[in-house]
């Protein structure tokens, strides 16, 4: 690969993701300002930041392909955010129980050089099962998923929080949808298989 690609984000779970398609690449975290507008919808949100993220890692990387990547997850159009204490993640598995959760990916590949990117969101439905509380309960408890939105990682034991999940690549879950990003990639001339 002829240009560095930087993943905009100091999430390990992004870079889990990213670890999977051998390409080599570098971190650097954006520090930029995520709070939603007013007039602004959860789909708005996730694109926006995830173009703000990349031009802001872009200004420090001028001749990269930047990844920039933000994830929000919603409930009846209510955007259910990183719960960060017990209380918050309790209350929020009591509401998804029995119900889907939207979660929705902003995903953008920005070309630091030309300024130009390519930009998407991809969503992701998580139907939960009914869940007792001593079952969330149990669950907080061992996998603490207090920093990730809705409460659980899919790819721990929060995968037996659920009944069905719907999209087109599980991981989108986690953070960052690793099929859209390998059709942007291609785009710019990078393709994952051959490693270049």
């Amino acid at each position: 690969m002829s240009r560095p690609l930087v993943l905009a984000s100091g999430s390990a779970y992004r870079r889990a993701l990213l670890d999977k398609l051998g390409v080599d690449y570098s971190c650097d975290s954006p520090d930029i300002d995520e709070t939603r507008r007013d007039d602004e919808n959860a789909e708005e949100l996730v694109a926006r930041l995830a173009l703000e993220k990349a031009q802001a890692v872009a200004a420090r990387n001028p001749n990269a392909l930047i990844i920039g990547s933000d994830q929000v997850a919603t409930l009846d159009d209510h955007i259910l955010g990183k719960p960060l204490t017990h209380e918050r993640a309790s209350a929020q598995l009591k509401l998804a129980s029995g119900r889907t959760v939207r979660f929705l990916t902003g995903l953008c590949l920005l070309d630091a050089a030309s300024e130009q990117f390519q930009l998407e969101v991809v969503p992701f439905d998580v139907e939960f099962r009914q869940l007792r509380d001593s079952q969330i309960e149990n669950y907080l408890q061992r996998e603490q998923p207090y920093d990730c939105a809705g409460s659980f990682k899919s790819e721990g034991l929060g995968i037996a929080l659920f009944q069905r999940l719907t999209g087109e690549d599980p991981n989108s879950l986690v953070g960052l949808p690793l099929i859209c990003l390998i059709q942007m990639l291609e785009r710019e001339g990078i393709d994952v298989l051959r490693g270049e």
